[in-house]
């Protein structure tokens, strides 16, 4: 499991969606964000079907994944 308390652009408070991580300032699970793009939904797709996700926001996620992956 990924540590995301170093990503800027994600948040979790005990209060919003069971304490999951989400994208700063919406309901949006970070995890669901990952199960599209598993399911092979685009980045493109999950913009638009999370409307409160900006495209910062995924390049940050996908950036901060990818460097604690290949670390």
């Amino acid at each position: 499991m990924l540590d995301w308390s170093q990503c800027e652009q994600v948040e979790r408070h005990p209060d919003v969606v069971s304490g999951a991580w989400v994208f700063k300032g919406t309901r949006v699970p970070v995890a669901a964000f990952f199960e599209n793009l598993e399911e092979g939904a685009s980045v493109e797709d999950s913009l638009e079907w999370f409307p409160g996700v900006s495209r910062e926001q995924v390049v940050a996620v996908l950036s901060h994944a990818e460097h604690r992956l290949v670390a």
